[in-house]
């Protein structure tokens, strides 16, 4: 196949080129680098039937010659990145869903929507299956993330039926790995750093707050099943197994071989307003369909992120 990756030269993104091209499919990069970085995916420049292009997704998209499918992965996922550029967060999740799905259209290309567990919000369901509708707010700082999601599920349903377009859509749990950013804002390049650096790991509120931590090489696994498939409701992808962010901080020691000490400590910004207390995801359905099931322990994905950082702490 010749594939279209938008954000394709971000963390996840530029793993799923690698997995594609490893395949012997052929894979077209759109980026426009708000939020991406070409070393992500500057080893693949040369590579016979890899092709970048620095383009915003949000504005009419074309690309030249056959498509046989897009997976529509810019967004602007980090809390650090949504609070700081709410309306491209939007943007591109309704404008860029939009593009790119008329794109799909034009091409009779197969499309995988990357969405995310943020639409089930601060769950009251646990752990959270695809038949839970969620709970978020709207008009808090993290809506223009959770709602550009929600809205781009709605709108790829909404071809799916309208123009009979075959649609994916991922549900992604929280992911960690080799190329996310340090300044990333989420909590495991934090502890990371603050742990390399010798610095207190900070953790907020009392600590007891859960997430379910899926290496990278095991998600883009399961989204390339997922696009391969014939499901078209969405699907979670994710590790359930779950954990307090004290015991994360506790592995990340561990993993770092640093004497840092854990510390509590009361948020001052809007980075937690609706931060979800509790994260696992049910993969049952994943589990069914695709055969997929993540390989990877903690404690080997720590490792492989470590060793990533270590040589980009300074």
């Amino acid at each position: 196949m010749r594939v279209l990756i938008t954000g394709g030269a971000g963390f996840i993104g530029s793993h799923l080129c690698e997995l594609f091209l490893e395949r012997d499919h052929e894979v077209v990069v759109m980026d426009n680098l708000v939020t991406g970085n070409i070393e992500n995916i500057e080893g693949l420049f040369g590579r016979p039937g890899f092709t970048f292009i620095k383009y915003d997704v949000t504005n009419y998209v074309h690309v030249a010659g056959p498509v046989e499918a897009i997976l529509h992965l810019a967004s602007l996922p980090s809390p650090v990145d949504y609070l700081r550029l709410p309306i491209k967060t939007l943007k591109v999740g309704a404008l860029g869903t939009h593009t790119t799905l008329g794109l799909a259209v034009a091409k009779q290309a197969r499309f995988l929507l990357a969405s995310t567990s943020e639409v089930y919000g601060d769950p009251k369901v646990h752990p959270q299956r695809e038949d839970y509708w969620g709970n978020v707010n709207p008009v808090g700082p993290r809506g223009v993330y959770d709602e550009s999601k929600r809205f781009a599920e709605a709108m790829t349903m909404a071809y799916h039926r309208a123009h009979g377009l075959e649609t994916r859509i991922a549900r992604i749990f929280n992911t960690y790995g080799p190329r996310m950013r340090l300044d990333d804002g989420r909590v495991i390049p934090n502890f990371v750093k603050q742990a390399l650096l010798g610095e207190p790991i900070t953790v907020y509120d009392d600590g007891t707050r859960t997430r379910s931590f899926c290496f990278v090489s095991d998600l883009v696994e399961g989204m390339y099943r997922l696009l391969m498939s014939d499901e078209a409701e969405p699907v979670n992808l994710g590790n359930p197994n779950e954990m307090t962010m004290l015991q994360l901080a506790e592995r990340v020691r561990e993993a770092t071989g640093s004497r840092s000490e854990v510390v509590l400590v009361q948020p001052r910004d809007e980075r937690t307003k609706d931060d979800p207390q509790m994260r696992q995801p049910d993969i049952g359905k994943a589990q069914r369909l695709l055969g997929w099931t993540p390989q990877v322990p903690i404690e080997e994905g720590l490792r492989q992120t470590v060793e990533y950082f270590r040589a980009r702490v300074h």
